[in-house]
């Protein structure tokens, strides 16, 4: 069954980037390891967080993202790092002549942009990349599950995971719990 999986790699204090979008030691435990994340690809982390992150990104159909993350990684080149599809949250349009042939919509609602992606998705997953668009996809009750690959660092100020969500939120006990190189895979169920 599907489910739409708000995920990010945080530091231990809620950040995903620090004040000026800069993911610093973040993303270090993606190179610490010694099997491939992607065959043929940079990434080299321990078995154990590559067994993890290979079999959530291969249940991933399309992913929601905000602008920021569109326009700071240029859409990944039109290349999603999981999924097929993406859906970008944005009152802007797509860049002209950017990419034609990526399957990427751009929508300016974020309720709009979760449809859409169950939809391309299919019975794979959503994942709805963390910060402000995923902080409005939670506050709406439209995510089932908020995954982290929570890393030992203490940015004290920048991107919150959650971005501004409005109110409580409640998460059941976490169904995954794997320690990795520098990182520990958590993934909690929402409590409705």
């Amino acid at each position: 069954m599907s489910a739409v999986v708000m995920h990010n790699v945080v530091s231990v204090d809620g950040f995903i980037a620090d004040d000026n979008d800069d993911v610093g030691p973040l993303f270090e435990w993606y190179f610490n390891g010694d099997a491939d994340l992607v065959d043929g690809g940079p990434f080299k982390v321990s078995q154990v967080s590559a067994d993890y992150v290979r079999a959530i990104w291969d249940g991933i159909g399309s992913m929601v993202i905000g602008r920021r993350l569109f326009d700071i990684t240029n859409g990944w080149e039109g290349k999603p790092p999981a999924g097929e599809h993406v859906v970008v949250v944005s009152h802007r349009p797509k860049p002209d002549g950017w990419h034609p042939e990526a399957s990427y919509h751009f929508v300016d609602d974020v309720a709009v942009a979760v449809a859409k992606a169950k939809e391309l998705a299919g019975d794979r997953n959503v994942a709805v990349a963390a910060g402000d668009a995923g902080g409005q996809a939670l506050d709406l009750g439209l995510v089932d599950e908020v995954a982290m690959d929570v890393v030992p660092v203490v940015f004290g100020s920048g991107k919150r995971y959650f971005g501004p969500v409005e109110g409580q939120h409640l998460l059941e006990d976490p169904d995954v719990v794997i320690r990795g190189n520098r990182v520990l895979h958590l993934s909690y169920r929402v409590r409705r």
